[in-house]
């Protein structure tokens, strides 16, 4: 009779094999990254292309949804709530700029649904 705890763990390491660690690799996971990752889905929300992310133009409005961009800028405000005075300098600025920039956009994107409301009526 096979025993179902060492089953689970034998399978376990077929599903995880390691991965290689090469110089094209993504770039490793830390703090910075992560908001940096926050801040693209948002953006995204906001209705920026993601190729016009990269080249550092403004962004097309496409597929706007300001409740999930709400929510992702929402989510990076906690973050600063909870990590305050846990953070590097370079973390900390990081953050700031980015929420700064976010909110900015959303407020941007807001007043142009808005206007284009009024406009239509």
């Amino acid at each position: 009779m096979s025993d179902p705890e060492h089953d689970s763990e034998a399978s376990a390491e077929v599903f995880e094999p390691d991965l290689p660690h090469e110089a094209g690799d993504l770039p490793p996971l830390d703090f910075s990254t992560f908001i940096v990752s926050l801040r693209t889905s948002a953006m995204l929300h906001l209705g920026a292309s993601p190729e016009r992310l990269h080249l550092g133009a403004s962004p097309e409005r496409l597929g706007l949804d300001l409740a999930l961009a709400r929510q992702e800028i929402d989510l990076l405000g906690i973050l600063e709530e909870k990590t305050r005075g846990n953070l590097s300098g370079d973390e900390e600025r990081l953050l700031s700029q980015i929420l700064f920039d976010l909110r900015t956009r959303y407020l941007s994107a807001l007043a142009e649904r808005k206007a284009a409301g009024q406009t239509a009526g």
